[in-house]
């Protein structure tokens, strides 16, 4: 028998394609029930809507804007050539590669003989290295305008807004006006189609819109604000945002993450640590917050001075800033003994207690530590790269003007937020740091790492680990506790559903309405089948008037995968429809029935012997 799909499509002509499509998606979305317009949602037709995409870390191709000879190496770098990502470049002139990677860690600038700047268009984050490296590093969003261009959105609908993703926040509007050209973006996405824009963001791309909202308001009028962004967003998709950081960020900066680069350890860390914005996905306390430096808008430049950090009684009677346990324990020589570490603070003192003559000393540090400098101080005698990064979270995040990303987010001002994140995968949440013996980048090893794993803590050994798990675990880069903390956006009563991720007639859906929740963590009491994947829905239309606000929980949904994941694409696709339609009942597409939308999603049922999903596809053999 021959490829039962591929023989399915090949036998169609193109409007007979295009016709069932329409017919597949029609009676997907009949099946869905009958929609309406809540008050102050989106009234009008669909074609009046934008798409804008704002990518994660490192996804966002990087092209030269110098002409750098490479001795040694046959490929010299000329004036838009790729740089990020280039591999055939990085494997042969990995030297070269890297000064036009790398930036002054204390000022951003360029390397003197190399300059990189960020591509533009769908085609800056699609694909990074067509052809080269397969999987989640390569190919970012070209799934995500596939679906689009399937379902017939039009090409000046779906809006890229790719940035330097090395810069800290502040230098993104400094050296390349980002911010105030991405204000642009959705003026003229208005202008163009009569409609708001839906943003979607990925991981990092996330924190970079919630600092475009903060920039925002002191840009516009204060009274013109909200108006601004009722005007031109309807909805925010977070998607995988790092809320309260990531602790892969600190494996990073201590010994190196290659990202599955053909690069040593040591020179990942080179890199990483050269950029502004390592320090932006830090993990950082849920109890501490910083008020901002202006008190009005720009134009009336008045300052406050130095940013008041302030940590609620919670951070000190509890462990861990929030987190499962201990983000960093590091061995450090105690041979100078406590006046080797005079800037530690008095909280920090206590690792000292047990401290032996001579020998080394494990030191433990929460989220709140390393956000707010106290680990990078301890550690500053015994690693060159400490003053640099003190410098640069002075200067870039706890004196930033317009914001200390470095704080908890509250729930945006936008009409519709979804925050939609994977759970229940491996997630590194703890490590153990020893001295390698070598010279820096490559001075620091791992020794252990504690991992989170559906709601318990364990070793790299496979031991269990004391700490204060969460009731999930994140989604391989993120922490459980980072990812949902937009539950916290949440009202009082949120209703909530859990329904296989793969097409369902309905039997599996399991629902609870008007479920308590008190501005904590809110977990279903609902089974699940071991051999199935589920999402989980937490939604809430009624706490803020004229708002809605839902988090999505995919299981197994991996942080880097999640943006090509089909049930993320169906069920967004199948939510922006409902919005639209003018007769919807409820504020959220129900989960009761799921078929397929695409000829893609059809398939031969074996054990069967017939089409799966017989009322929607059809088989047809080649004669």
């Amino acid at each position: 028998m021959t490829n039962d799909r591929e023989t399915k499509k090949s036998t169609m002509g193109g409007d007979e394609r295009e016709h069932r499509r329409l017919a597949m998606t029609l009676a997907a979305v009949l099946f869905l029930g009958t929609f309406q317009l809540g008050e102050g949602e989106l009234k009008g037709d669909y074609s009046k809507l934008s798409g804008i995409i704002i990518p994660g870390f490192a996804s966002t191709q990087l092209r030269a804007w110098s002409i750098l000879d490479c001795p040694y190496s046959p490929l010299d770098f000329n004036p838009l050539d790729l740089v990020w990502l280039d591999t055939t470049k990085l494997l042969s002139a990995v030297n070269c590669w890297l000064k036009c990677m790398l930036l002054d860690p204390y000022n951003q600038t360029d390397n003197p003989e190399c300059k990189s700047r960020p591509d533009s268009g769908l085609s800056a984050i699609t694909e990074l290295d067509p052809g080269y490296i397969t999987g989640p590093l390569s190919s970012v969003w070209k799934e995500w305008v596939k679906w689009c261009i399937e379902f017939g959105i039009e090409a000046n609908a779906i809006i890229a807004a790719p940035y330097d993703w090395r810069l800290s926040p502040s230098m993104l509007e400094e050296r390349d006006l980002y911010f105030y050209k991405l204000k642009q973006t959705f003026e003229t996405a208005l202008k163009l189609r009569g409609g708001p824009s839906i943003v979607f963001a990925h991981s990092l791309g996330s924190n970079v819109f919630r600092y475009f909202l903060e920039w925002l308001k002191l840009e516009i009028a204060p009274k013109q604000y909200i108006q601004w962004l009722d005007d031109h967003i309807y909805a925010f998709f977070a998607v995988g945002a790092p809320l309260l950081g990531s602790t892969e960020t600190v494996k990073g900066m201590l010994s190196g993450n290659t990202f599955g680069l053909p690069v040593s350890e040591g020179t990942a860390r080179l890199m990483f640590n050269s950029f502004g914005s390592s320090l932006w996905m830090m993990p950082f306390s849920k109890y501490c917050r910083a008020d901002a430096m202006y008190l009005k808008h720009f134009s009336g430049g008045i300052r406050k001075g130095p940013n008041a950090y302030q940590c609620e009684q919670k951070e000190f009677q509890s462990n861990y800033s929030g987190f499962s346990t201990n983000i960093i324990n590091i061995e450090i020589p105690s041979t100078r003994g406590i006046d080797a570490y005079p800037s530690v603070s008095e909280f920090s003192q206590t690792n000292y207690s047990s401290m032996e003559c001579g020998l080394p000393t494990q030191l433990s540090f929460s989220a709140r530590e390393i956000s707010d400098g106290t680990f990078f101080k301890a550690i500053e005698d015994y690693d060159s790269d400490s003053k640099r990064t003190l410098h640069q979270l002075k200067k870039s995040y706890h004196d930033d003007p317009v914001l200390n990303p470095l704080t908890p987010w509250d729930r945006p001002p936008i009409k519709n937020v979804f925050c939609i994140y994977g759970v229940d995968s491996r997630t590194e949440v703890g490590y153990y740091f020893a001295p390698s013996g070598k010279p820096y980048p490559d001075n620091w090893i791992i020794t252990d790492v504690i991992y989170e794993i559906e709601g318990s803590l364990v070793s790299r050994s496979g031991n269990q680990v004391e700490g204060n798990p969460g009731p999930a675990s994140g989604d391989e880069t993120v922490p459980y506790h980072s990812l949902s903390w937009c539950k916290n956006w949440l009202g009082p009563r949120v209703n909530i559903t859990r329904a296989p991720q793969s097409e369902h007639d309905g039997s599996d859906v399991q629902v609870e309405l008007n479920v308590e929740h008190h501005n904590e963590d809110v977990v279903p009491n609902m089974t699940r089948s071991p051999r199935v994947k589920y999402i989980t829905y937490y939604e809430d239309s009624e706490s803020i008037p004229g708002k809605r606000t839902a988090v999505w929980e995919l299981d197994k949904a991996n942080h880097r995968n999640i943006v090509r994941s089909p049930a993320l694409m169906r069920e967004l696709w199948l939510q922006i429809w409902h919005d639209i339609h003018a007769d919807s009942p409820s504020k959220f597409v129900t989960k009761a029935k799921r078929g397929p939308l695409r000829d893609d999603d059809c398939y031969w049922d074996y054990g069967k012997a017939r089409c799966a999903w017989p009322e929607y596809c059809e088989y047809r053999a080649v004669g």
